[in-house]
């Protein structure tokens, strides 16, 4: 394996950890920002009312966006046991 080849997995490993864990932190980010709007207008200071929603919709994204995320990572697995094959 060339070096490469290398700097190729780890470019797509890079890509794919963006490309899954983009969602659900942008989604995680937007209802944090939301409730410290709330918070900061109602005066309300605290800091476990942000775990309830951003678990609920965390968990909603993952139940509609898993399948996707598993296809992607299956496929990229194939891709690099195709890699290991050619040595």
């Amino acid at each position: 394996m060339s070096q490469g080849d290398v700097l190729l997995v780890f470019k797509e490993a890079i890509w794919m950890i963006l490309k899954l864990g983009g969602p659900l932190l942008l989604i995680s980010m937007l209802i944090g920002l939301v409730i410290a709007i709330f918070q900061a207008a109602t005066q309300i200071h605290e800091q476990t009312i942000t775990f309830v929603p951003k678990i609920v919709a965390i968990a909603l994204l993952l139940i509609f966006l898993g399948s996707w995320m598993l296809a992607n990572l299956t496929e990229m697995f194939q891709s690099l046991l195709g890699l290991m094959t050619k040595l």
